[in-house]
């Protein structure tokens, strides 16, 4: 039963897991480790995938009161995640007493194939079948410690062109998928470098820091499309993931900084920032520090690395912290709208912003939502074949997050928000006392 409780491969947090990434090949230092199970690596295999394994300096220690190491019962191994749910149960039926003995995994490597005074070895596994699996060492030797150096390399091969693929199957598209994204947001740079200059006269500050945001974002996906490219090509990023890393830290201060901006009017409503909009920005750009240095371990480390689940958390805990910070600037500048329309007589011009900002309200909270929930559990319910379709449908909603932004605060002749007439002026002023308070 002991056995049982230590086997859970995917709620085990890896505390002395020391992990060095390189993309889809990993290289891991195991130390005194005494667990069941020790997961690696996960990757979504085509019929022609392959595994190449490397351990060295193997090192077994055990209490000199205990049975010796039995080599049959240590080993490498792969399994999908639903087979290990039926493996668990076969634990806990008494079917087997040792992960290695399922006829649910695939034996890459036991360690009875050795011989006694072997400390390393190299293999090659052929998977032979498409699906996505997780590479895990059994230890079914209680209180047994082991140490080790482990490299794993998992790639597909192509028969038809006799290249090597080291993306998973279902992320093997994303190379073309954010060169594409990338050719839309030079265009879409390009076309609000013209817009400024038409409308030059008309032109604020707020309006150079957009265009700034898109070269940025643009710069993110093409730094993103080269590393996928090169770890595709030959496993590792060769420095790409250190620009993509840069370049995605620039950006989400960016977009989170414009967010707010917008939200309180400055530059094109009012020229200055308050101190509570300014302690927003003092809030919002450290967190995005740490959570672009979440982003950073969890990528780095791969899914089972060191302390990989605290950072999840302090990560998901930071993005929420921040989605949230800056939706506050728009209340307020929503309430500030509401009293002004009241008293200083410009009641079509205050119902046009009003209207305008209660719009962008509801659009961030929706781009918040949908990348945020949508996306993840899109992560999680499609099938690893498809995992670019959630990469698509994120950046999908923040193309259209960026245009809806773009095309209603660009420069205007009339800023803000065109001449108004007598009638229009007396119309807005019966509309402001008939709407109902804006609830958030």
């Amino acid at each position: 039963m002991a056995v049982l409780y230590n086997c859970s491969l995917f709620s085990i947090v890896l505390a002395v897991l020391i992990t060095t990434a390189l993309a889809e090949i990993r290289s891991t230092q195991i130390r005194s480790d005494s667990r069941s199970t020790i997961p690696f690596d996960e990757f979504g295999y085509t019929h022609f995938g392959r595994l190449n394994l490397t351990v060295t300096d193997i090192t077994l220690s055990h209490p000199k009161s205990g049975p010796e190491p039995v080599p049959s019962e240590l080993g490498f191994f792969l399994v999908t995640r639903e087979a290990w749910q039926h493996v668990l149960e076969q634990l806990q039926d008494g079917d087997i007493r040792c992960t290695l003995h399922s006829d649910l995994v695939k034996r890459v490597l036991t360690f009875d194939q050795l011989q006694p005074s072997v400390k390393q070895f190299n293999t090659s596994f052929n998977v032979g079948e498409a699906n996505q699996f997780t590479l895990v060492f059994a230890n079914c030797m209680p209180n047994l410690e082991v140490s080790m150096n482990v490299h794993s390399v998992m790639y597909n091969y192509n028969p038809k062109s006799g290249n090597l693929d080291f993306l998973s199957a279902g992320k093997t598209a994303l190379p073309v998928i954010y060169y594409l994204f990338f050719v839309v947001y030079v265009l879409m740079g390009g076309l609000w470098v013209f817009a400024l200059y038409k409308k030059r006269l008309s032109v604020y500050g707020i309006h150079f820091f957009m265009l700034a945001v898109v070269i940025l974002k643009a710069l993110n996906l093409l730094c993103e499309a080269e590393d996928k490219s090169y770890i595709k090509k030959t496993g590792t990023a060769h420095g790409w993931d250190v620009l993509f890393y840069i370049f995605s830290f620039l950006k989400g201060i960016t977009l989170f900084t414009l967010i707010v901006l917008i939200g309180t009017g400055w530059s094109f409503l009012k020229p200055y920032l308050q101190d509570k909009e300014k302690k927003v920005l003092m809030i919002v750009i450290p967190l995005q520090v740490v959570a672009n240095l979440a982003q950073v371990v969890i990528d780095e480390t791969g899914p089972f690395g060191e302390n990989s689940y605290t950072w999840k958390q302090v990560f998901l805990l930071v993005d929420i912290v921040c989605c949230c910070a800056v939706l506050f600037p728009i209340v307020w500048s929503i309430k500030n709208l509401r009293e002004a329309a009241k008293t200083d007589g410009k009641a079509a011009v205050n119902l046009m912003k009003l209207t305008l900002f209660r719009q962008y309200y509801v659009i961030v909270i929706c781009y918040i939502y949908f990348t945020r929930v949508v996306v993840y559990a899109l992560e999680t319910i499609t099938s690893y074949r498809y995992q670019w379709t959630s990469v698509v449908a994120a950046e999908a909603a923040t193309l259209a997050f960026y245009v809806f932004t773009g095309y209603n605060f660009r420069p205007k002749t009339h800023n803000p928000y065109f001449a108004i007439d007598d009638e229009e002026e007396e119309a807005a002023s019966e509309a402001l006392k008939l709407e109902d308070e804006f609830e958030l």
